[in-house]
């Protein structure tokens, strides 16, 4: 027999709210988490993505009432994980600047889970430090296949093609210029109702991601909590066979089940994935000189053990319009602390004239230099500056870290290595002239 709850798709807005969402009436216990028997016959069971102790402002757990409990299944065996990589020890890492062409669609059936490809990463799962990169390319839909992240959580980026997440505390629809962010452990499906999809994932090994602080800001700006949304109840009653597999110290694992793991009924809590609409940042710029540095643009953030400096920030450059008089109004040339992994949705990035497309990538590790080509340092060295700059239908994101960024083989090996990438600031001409200011 199989069931689907309905509504299909529904949310509830907010960041880290604590919700409550039955997809039948009564399903939710009143007064207690754990009753002595559940409503409908459901077994009730808690998912913790924190320390039971954890301080109640960072606490993140919820209540799920489901029809069989998550430990049904048969024993884990080890699969080929193709090339997904949670080591970054293979080969050296390297001060140049790196940047790839997308990766191709595939020829042979490869669904969400088979299609993702390690390009880099910091840290370990182990210590739970640390983050990887990958880029998924998929041309078939998860069927009776369901995948869990025990290593981190995943922050979903699609370039191409919609993603339908059927996870076990709701159906998320995703599309291009939306990210998804599913936590540690939960359980869900990837669909393809376009056919085919390609993007990027960031995992993040360490702590979960959270809304940053605004300080001088004030109480407004960048990406407001309420355009946060987390999918409400939806249930599969499924009595067949499924495939469940799971990442866990770097290796894929799958176990054999009798019946769909997504059979989660009723659940209540703050532990839950959700969805947001970048087109719905709200971009701070300035208006006098200069433009400020690109963490005016963060959207999500993974702390560390200091203060200020992140495991993992997530930062957008997104459509905005550039004023600042008697300045240089691409970003400038620089070298940072920060390693910096970056992607493009879609449109062209204000600081390069070609070469990084829709679907590629780039890389620049910490101190290693770059900044605009030569093509657009020139332009902007000699734009009128009287006129506002408007940047319209364009998307570039950031994974941005403390730490160095280590390739992975693969990522260092393949045809969509672009070999000329430095090849771009090679153009820039000396102006220098000591004799004239």
């Amino acid at each position: 027999m199989s069931k689907l709850s309905t509504p299909l798709v529904s949310y509830q807005s907010g960041f880290g709210n604590e919700f409550a969402t039955e997809a039948l009436p009564g399903a939710l216990p009143v007064g207690r988490n754990s009753p002595q028997r559940c409503a409908y016959g459901l077994y009730a069971e808690q998912l913790s993505g924190t320390a039971f102790t954890a301080p109640r402002s960072d606490n993140r757990r919820s209540w799920l009432y489901r029809i069989r409990p998550s430990a049904m299944h048969q024993p884990f065996a080890p699969i080929d994980a193709g090339l997904l990589r949670s080591r970054f020890d293979e080969v050296p890492a390297t001060p140049n600047q790196l940047r790839w062409d997308p990766l191709p669609m595939p020829v042979k059936p490869t669904d969400f889970v088979a299609g993702l490809v390690t390009m880099a990463g910091t840290g370990e799962p182990q210590s739970q430090s640390g983050f990887a990169i990958h880029l998924y390319a998929a041309n078939q839909s998860m069927t009776r296949r369901v995948f869990y992240n025990a290593d981190g959580e995943l922050l979903i980026v699609p370039q191409q093609g919609r993603l339908r997440l059927v996870t076990e505390l709701g159906v998320i629809e995703l599309e291009p210029l939306e990210i998804a962010v599913i936590p540690r452990g939960v359980r869900f499906r990837v669909e393809l109702p376009d056919g085919t999809a390609r993007g990027y994932v960031g995992e993040v090994f360490g702590a979960a991601l959270r809304l940053p602080d605004l300080g001088p800001l004030g109480s407004n700006g960048l990406a407001n909590p309420r355009d946060f949304l987390t999918p409400v109840a939806h249930y599969e009653d499924v009595d067949a066979p499924h495939e469940l597999v799971s990442k866990f110290m770097g290796n894929l694992w799958s176990a054999q089940m009798g019946h769909s793991p997504l059979d989660v009924v009723a659940w209540h809590g703050n532990y839950a994935p959700y969805k947001y609409d970048l087109r719905r940042f709200n971009a701070i710029g300035s208006i006098s000189y200069d433009h400020p540095d690109p963490s005016i643009f963060l959207v999500l953030q993974s702390l560390s053990d200091t203060p200020g400096v992140d495991t993992m920030d997530f930062v957008i450059f997104p459509p905005r319009i550039l004023a600042m008089q008697d300045t240089f109004r691409p970003p400038w040339f620089h070298r940072n602390i920060a390693s910096e992994f970056m992607g493009l949705i879609q449109g062209v990035y204000d600081a390069k004239a070609q070469g990084f497309v829709p679907g590629g990538a780039s890389l620049h590790n910490c101190m290693s230099g770059h900044g605009p080509d030569a093509e657009t340092f020139e332009r902007a060295s000699h734009a009128d500056l009287s006129k506002h700059d408007v940047i319209r239908d364009t998307m570039a994101f950031m994974f941005e870290t403390r730490c160095a960024l280590r390739p992975t083989r693969y990522a260092m090996q393949c045809a969509e290595l672009q070999a000329d990438y430095a090849q771009c600031w090679q153009g820039l001409r000396k102006h220098f002239d000591p004799n004239r200011p």
